[in-house]
């Protein structure tokens, strides 16, 4: 699953079912299950198995050493734009030799000014790899490295260790997710050890690399699939889940369903446009005091929701 949270979650719910037998499942975040096992494996791939995890700082510290040592313009080469792309390639299975050769990432670089990124690529990899350090997209790349290296010994190992695979919010996960799924899930032996849950309608992470492609594709890549639609809303009344059919009806790639309730609400949603987030701001703390002047209500009884946290600023 995506959060640690949600993994204990999960398996302190399976406990109450299953009792003690529940010890024997792995739950956890990709990179939490992929860490455990590469602790264990790393050697099959030419790391040590007591190899560092690099944090966002220590990766922007290896990328600005390189930076330096290429004596390239640290305004046009910043280290943080070089992590994502380098993230971003990692999570598409795109190695340095690969990205080189591709002619879209390289007029992309040329066209941002920093021609030479695929060249630091390839520098970081190799520094990471001399000093036994992966990143947190090396902790899924090198699994799917090790896994599809060494189908006979490490990818059976897992598969008949792991008879049962369960992925949460997949509708969230990227490419190399995906393709490390396939790898653990012997389809041929064992058709019914997947089960995944998602809402393609809920994709929100595709900033993040994630894509939509994964649910949408699934039925396609197990065609003996079985479909469960949680079409109930327990939490919405009935006029907001109908607005929220009518935006997501517009999509054009999606998996069919209709969200309903038997909730009843007497107050609609009223929508406003403004011209500017300062004015948006304002119509909002004019909204607030006319609610409190005309019901004599408190602060704490008016709730504001957005989307990201530089919403509130205004």
């Amino acid at each position: 699953t995506f959060t640690n949270k949600a993994a204990r979650e999960m398996k302190s719910r399976i406990e109450r079912v299953v009792g003690h037998h529940a010890n024997k499942i792995w739950a956890g975040t990709f990179h939490s299950l992929f860490a455990r096992i590469l602790r264990v494996e790393a050697h099959r791939i030419d790391y040590p198995n007591d190899f560092t995890i690099y944090d966002t700082d220590d990766t922007k510290s290896v990328i600005n050493e390189i930076i330096k040592q290429m004596s390239l313009d640290k305004k046009a080469y910043n280290a943080g734009t070089i992590r994502s792309r380098i993230s971003s390639a990692k999570s598409n299975l795109i190695t340095p030799k690969a990205y080189a050769l591709d002619d879209d990432l390289m007029q992309h670089d040329k066209m941002n000014r920093v021609p030479m990124l695929y060249q630091i690529y390839e520098k970081y990899v190799a520094k990471c790899h001399r000093a036994g350090a992966m990143d947190f997209d090396d902790l899924l790349l090198q699994t799917f490295k090790l896994l599809y290296r060494n189908p006979d010994n490490v990818r059976a190992k897992y598969q008949r260790q792991f008879q049962y695979v369960l992925v949460d919010e997949f509708q969230d996960t990227n490419h190399l997710q995906y393709a490390i799924l396939k790898q653990f899930v012997n389809y041929e032996e064992s058709p019914n050890n997947i089960c995944i849950v998602g809402d393609d309608a809920q994709s929100i992470y595709s900033f993040r690399g994630a894509t939509i492609e994964n649910i949408l594709q699934f039925e396609h890549d197990y065609p003996d699939v079985q479909t469960f639609k949680l079409e109930r809303n327990y939490r919405s009344q009935h006029h907001i889940v109908e607005a929220a059919n009518g935006v997501i009806t517009n999509n054009q790639k999606q998996i069919d369903k209709t969200i309903w309730t038997d909730k009843v609400g007497e107050y609609k949603i009223k929508i406003i446009k403004t011209i500017s987030d300062s004015e948006e701001g304002k119509r909002v703390a004019d909204k607030i005091i006319e609610q409190k002047n005309r019901y004599s209500l408190e602060n704490k009884e008016i709730c504001i929701l957005y989307r990201t946290n530089a919403q509130s600023r205004i």
